[in-house]
Formats: C-alpha cells, structure tokens, sequence
C-alpha cells in the first residue's frame, strides 16, 4: 500500500462544479480540501468582481500558492479545486507539487453559463465564462495524470467514476 499523499486538483472553467466535486471527493477520500478561489490574491479577486479577466501575470503567485498547498500535503492528501486552464499552468502546479492527479469536469458553455446565473454571492461574474472558454486547453491524451469527467452526470456517480480511474489508472493501492 501506498503512503505518499495523493495529490488532486479538480479542474474547468467557472461554473462547471470543480469546489463541489472537490468537496465530495475530499470527504470520500479523507482528504483535506481547499477551494483554490481562496488563495487569489485581492487584487485578483478585486479585477474579477470588477468582470476583469485575470492574465498569466496575475495567476502565477496564485498557481505557485497551490502548487505548494500540494506539496505540503500529508497522508492521505490534499484536494484543490483550482481552474488550471492551460497546460503551462498544469505544468507549473506539477513543478511545485510534484506527483499530482488532474480531475477535468468537461462541459458545454450553455449549461454551465446558466448554472453561473444561478449562482447567488460569488464573485466570478459570469460574463467572464467566455473568457474562461477561450483560455482553456483541455488536456491531451499525453497528460496521463488527468481524469475526464463530463459534468452532465450527478456528482455521486462523478465521485464514483473519478474514484474507479484513480485506483485503475493512477493509484492501484488505493
């Protein structure tokens, strides 16, 4: 049996469910879970209640924060909800972290800008899901370390599937 920490971020744009599934998949595991959205600086949360996209310049402090959020992590593990849109900034959360698991929660601008408009209280404005869509890279098939998870699926049987791929794919002693 394994005794390193396990490593997730669960990834996509705003709106898609990566705090919720990160939740369940914390609790289901026993890991500590941390909303990414947190460890913003103020600023970056200033722009983005502002409807601001953020640049690269804005997001390494905040990528850097949770790649060593990671890589402080004790038996069992960390989960991170954090958005890692492109694969420079997948890249940079592995620099820090090192071994870590990607869960990508895959779906459609439709259903995900009406889930922001029925958000209450967050300040991501959904008027920057366009902009989150146009950043984003999904992974390739070379990033071995990624789950996807199409988010049409209760989030249950999300947590099921993501679990069946970690002890299969990624930590069989799981």
């Amino acid at each position: 049996m394994s005794t390193s920490p396990l490593r997730l971020i669960v990834m996509g744009v705003s709106g898609c469910g990566k705090s919720t599934m990160a939740a369940a998949l914390g609790e289901s595991l026993g890991l500590d879970m941390v909303d990414g959205d947190d460890l913003h600086l103020i600023e970056s949360v200033a722009k983005m209640r502002a409807g601001i996209a953020l640049q690269d310049s804005d997001r390494w402090p905040w990528l850097d924060r949770i790649g060593h959020y990671l890589a402080q992590a004790q038996t069992p593990g960390r989960v991170v909800a954090c958005s890692a849109l492109k694969r420079v900034y997948r890249d940079r959360i592995r620099e820090q972290a090192g071994d870590v698991c990607f869960v990508f929660l895959d779906g459609d601008f439709e259903l995900i800008q009406k889930r922001m408009h029925q958000r209450v209280g967050h300040y991501m404005q959904p008027g920057l899901l366009d902009s989150q869509f146009r950043t984003l890279e999904k992974p390739q098939a070379d990033e071995t370390d990624v789950i996807r998870l199409t988010i049409h699926e209760p989030v249950q049987d999300m947590v099921m599937q993501a679990l069946n791929a970690l002890q299969t794919r990624l930590h069989p002693a799981l």
